[in-house]
């Protein structure tokens, strides 16, 4: 027998977690859940404790969310059963025997799941944006406020600027490996966007079309006209701040219906049943 060959041995590509890549390259839940907790403070002049989590994936903000205070619960909700079971032994095993009593995973249809109402409901990844006619927003957005409490909060992520409607790449480097987001293809006329998400790696192998997304890029002011419609009371944009001298994004976001042309910008839209 030879000793192995180069092409025996797997590639970095070949080898990696893609779960695992998105939660390092996409996901930031310290942060998200910083944000909701002290905006909910602020709006409501207390901490939330229960939180629904839409389009969960592997639920790593649920599992953050229960591992903040002892009296948090999480619900995750995603429709995927490979990717809620990737999360039962990847993050919720490493959870206390105590948290995992206080998080569930539901697989179901975000539109016709039932939950008991929370203090929180987010929606965030732009996950929302896979429902492209505004009949099923509009659905979906109703049945957010139906799940809230009567003081609750649906959590929304947006982004905007003439970045959105282009295609391009943007490459960024993530401990161990590239993440690369692709604008492939975009239709000025439906305003469908598809991205597709790629890995590449140390080794120069490579994880094409990772995760394939075909979105409607949403406005936020179409946004917020559907949430009013849906029965929310008000909603509020909380814009990402820029820095004055430099224009590069900050990690602030200050609530305003003011947002000057920048390229890209990223925002939440924060909305009261």
């Amino acid at each position: 027998m030879g000793a192995e060959t180069k092409q025996d041995t797997p590639t970095m590509a070949e080898t990696a977690d893609k779960h695992l890549l998105y939660q390092a390259s996409v996901q930031n839940p310290d942060f998200e859940l910083d944000f909701i907790d002290t905006t909910f403070k602020q709006i409501r002049g207390r901490k939330p404790a229960s939180m629904r989590e839409d389009f969960a994936g592997t639920a790593i903000s649920s599992c953050q969310w229960v591992k903040r205070r002892k009296g948090n619960t999480a619900v995750a909700v995603d429709f995927d059963p490979s990717v809620l079971d990737w999360s039962q032994k990847h993050n919720i095993a490493k959870l206390t025997e105590d948290q995992k009593q206080r998080i569930d995973l539901i697989e179901d249809d975000v539109l016709k799941v039932t939950t008991d109402k929370v203090d929180v409901v987010q929606a965030y990844n732009f996950s929302y944006w896979f429902f492209q006619e505004r009949a099923t927003m509009l659905a979906y957005f109703k049945r957010t406020r139906e799940a809230l409490k009567d003081d609750g909060l649906l959590f929304l992520d947006v982004f905007g600027g003439s970045e959105c409607y282009q295609t391009q790449k943007e490459k960024r480097k993530v401990d161990g490996f590239k993440y690369i987001w692709e604008q492939a293809e975009f239709n000025a006329i439906t305003n469908e966007l598809t991205c597709h998400i790629h890995f590449h790696f140390p080794d120069k192998s490579k994880m094409k079309k990772a995760f394939t997304y075909t979105w409607r890029v949403w406005g936020a002011r179409e946004l917020r006209e559907i949430l009013a419609e849906a029965g929310y009371s008000k909603s509020v944009v909380y814009r990402q701040k820029f820095d004055a001298k430099t224009d590069e994004a900050l990690d602030e976001y200050v609530a305003t219906d003011q947002a000057e042309d920048y390229a890209c910008w990223l925002g939440y839209i924060i909305a009261h049943p």
